[in-house]
């Protein structure tokens, strides 16, 4: 697998809105979730919680104890297609935008995401771990290209090895003390040694070689199939 030298801007295509994999579901509500705020940090007064389509804000004075919390959010991305909008989460689709910003949440968490968690980097200084990031992709009869939107990556600490037919590892610290760690599992099997990435400004993108000729309806295993096929170039040969 090899890493890209230049910033050669992709051809123009079609993305394959995906949806990013929910959270594993949370602890009882004494324990904080996965995602969830550091218990250890203050939230600061009218914070909009960064879950979307929730958009409460936290209180002026810090409540003695969060319990009873109710987070109303969309974990999957929202879509824009021939004039209808909604969300890849739920099957709810309306025509007017502000009809599309009022669709409520279909999934609830026990706690809002106001600030998120951190942990020590090797300087001692403080990183924000992400949950997920956004990502979409298009392909080809041969390969899979993939975008995943994270800015800033630090290309001399990211780590992007392709370790399995079916899975990429990813470790991608940014220069704004972030830091995005996750094993993609793939929809299908890709051959790693002709597989590669390049970091950009505003995302990392990969090219995965396809291991067969099948056709990926969505990036990841784990995501909700949306239906779509998004190919561009001409179907090989049997």
């Amino acid at each position: 697998a090899t890493q890209e030298s230049n910033d050669t801007a992709a051809p123009s295509r079609l993305p394959q809105r995906a949806q990013p994999v929910p959270p594993p579901s949370a602890s009882p509500a004494t324990a904080p979730e996965s995602d969830s705020d550091d218990p250890s940090l203050s939230v600061p007064p009218n914070t909009t919680c960064r879950r979307r389509a929730c958009n409460h804000t936290s209180p002026a004075a810090p409540p003695s104890s969060r319990e009873g919390e109710a987070c109303v959010y969309h974990p999957g991305q929202p879509i824009f297609h021939e004039g209808t909008k909604g969300w890849t989460c739920c099957k709810r689709r309306v025509l007017e935008f502000d009809e599309f910003m009022r669709i409520s949440g279909c999934q609830t968490k026990t706690r809002h995401l106001y600030i998120g968690r951190q942990s020590a980097d090797d300087n001692g200084t403080k990183e924000e771990e992400l949950g997920d990031v956004r990502h979409d992709f298009y392909q080809t009869a041969t390969a899979v290209i993939a975008s995943l939107y994270l800015k800033k990556i630090d290309k001399d600490r990211a780590r992007v090895t392709f370790s399995a037919p079916t899975t990429v590892e990813l470790d991608l610290p940014t220069s704004d003390k972030k830091r995005y760690t996750k094993a993609l599992p793939l929809y299908g099997p890709i051959d790693a040694a002709l597989s590669k990435y390049k970091i950009m400004g505003t995302k990392l993108e990969l090219t995965l070689a396809k291991a067969d000729a099948s056709s990926w309806p969505v990036l990841r295993s784990d995501e909700r199939s949306t239906g779509e096929i998004i190919q561009v170039g001409k179907a090989g040969k049997a």
